[in-house]
């Protein structure tokens, strides 16, 4: 087990450089298997998803290497085979692997996938685009087998009861070496959907209305990577850097931002009272006095990311009045509040509607927390700065699978953090 230890109530300040986006990257490794050449991706963040991903990738004969951010993929010599079940089961993007091994070979077996324990993620709308897409799909035990050998994948219609980012990338995925044309109708339109179509696009893929709510797919043969595609930045990773410079920053400069793709979050950072600097690409954010309390609510792009409710929480103990946030995506996700009550925190949950009431917090104080997933742990790390005394964060490498050299990027901000492995 890694545990993050923090030494807080000490201002921070300095720059700090977003990576690249996980949301995009967990999803362009797998897209990467359907290519017939080598792959180069750079901008890729160094977490624990893409190391797992690179194990699922040589269990298929597929070879790989990351350094620098720069990620090299060979599935020239992919063989089909039993996917690790291990790495399978520790992420829930895994399940993109679904789509591309449908693309690829038109048969797919995987275990259902892990990940975060956030709440239910059925996979029943993947499942009806690759039945539309004329596949066959059966479940057995904990694994689902999806077959069109037998004839083929072929264009469809598919219409999305409800917005899906995994299931409009994996119909992607599936459908792009598809006989005819596919529309997508209800699509996602996260900046991390239009980022894995000008990947496949620059191998050759025909794929026009990412980022709308339409996207029609043209089915082609053959994809050949020309250059190396760079991964735009983590908005989740700038959103929770954001937070921290306001909750207890004194002068940050977050660097290598798309403001556009944040404009639901910092709008709600205005409102509350933080003084945002926004440039083309970095957002300063001054020491910040007195705030307000807010009020949000979640939902698909472009609206406020369910991924940044948890890291805003903290900042929102130093509003002088109360603050609600209704997360409309995942409202079981919850797993920070416990913890956050341990450090001090007035936090609690409206059994009404589910929503988390969030009231002024003068005294937090550092105790043993346990991140129990990744945006949980991202608050508990806000928080942990934010505390006096010390704050030992547990499960620590939860944080790791979706934050990029994150013990380094603190200390550069001049926090008191250090990562421990229990097991060395």
């Amino acid at each position: 087990m890694t545990i993050l230890k923090i030494s807080g109530g000490h201002p921070l300040y300095g720059d700090v450089t977003v990576g690249g986006a996980k949301n995009s990257t967990v999803a362009l490794i797998p897209a990467a298997i359907l290519a017939d050449s080598p792959v180069e991706l750079d901008m890729v963040p160094d977490i624990l998803d893409v190391h797992n991903l690179m194990l699922i990738l040589q269990s298929m004969n597929v070879t790989s290497d990351f350094s620098d951010g720069v990620l090299n993929i060979d599935p020239t010599n992919i063989l089909e085979g039993e996917l690790p079940g291990k790495a399978i089961k520790s992420l829930r993007a895994s399940y993109y692997f679904m789509g591309a091994l449908l693309g690829k070979f038109h048969r797919a077996t995987i275990s259902f996938p892990g990940g975060d324990n956030i709440g239910p993620r059925p996979i029943d709308q993947h499942i009806r685009a690759f039945k539309a897409l004329g596949a066959e799909v059966s479940e057995s035990d904990d694994s689902v087998d999806i077959n069109a050998t037998e004839h083929g994948l072929h264009g469809a219609s598919i219409f999305f009861d409800m917005v899906s980012v995994g299931a409009t990338i994996n119909t992607i995925l599936a459908a792009v070496k598809a006989d005819g044309v596919t529309t997508i109708s209800n699509a996602a339109k996260e900046p991390e959907i239009i980022d894995i179509a000008s990947f496949l696009n620059s191998m050759g893929a025909k794929i026009r209305g990412a980022g709308t709510d339409v996207i029609r797919i043209q089915g082609v043969n053959h994809l050949q990577a020309k250059a190396t595609h760079t991964i735009i930045p983590d908005r989740i990773e700038a959103g929770t850097y954001l937070t921290l410079a306001a909750a207890i920053g004194k002068g940050i400069n977050v660097k290598n931002v798309i403001p556009e793709h944040l404009q639901a979050y910092t709008a709600k950072l205005i409102e509350a009272g933080v003084q945002l600097e926004i440039g083309e690409d970095s957002i300063y954010v001054p020491k910040t006095g007195k705030l307000n309390g807010i009020e949000v609510k979640t939902a698909p792009f472009p609206g406020f990311a369910t991924d940044l409710q948890q890291p805003i929480t903290p900042m929102l103990f130093k509003a002088d009045d109360d603050s609600v946030i209704h997360d409309t995506i995942y409202p079981e996700r919850q797993n920070h509040i416990a913890q956050l009550q341990k450090m001090g925190a007035n936090i609690r949950v409206n059994p009404t509607d589910n929503s988390i009431i969030i009231s002024k917090s003068d005294n937090l104080h550092g105790t043993t927390v346990q991140a129990g997933e990744i945006r949980a742990g991202a608050s508990l790390v806000i928080a942990g700065l934010m505390a006096q005394g010390q704050t030992t964060i547990e499960n620590a490498d939860n944080i790791l699978r979706g934050y990029d050299n994150i013990t380094n990027k603190l200390t550069n901000l001049h926090a008191n953090v250090q990562m421990i492995d229990q097991d060395d």
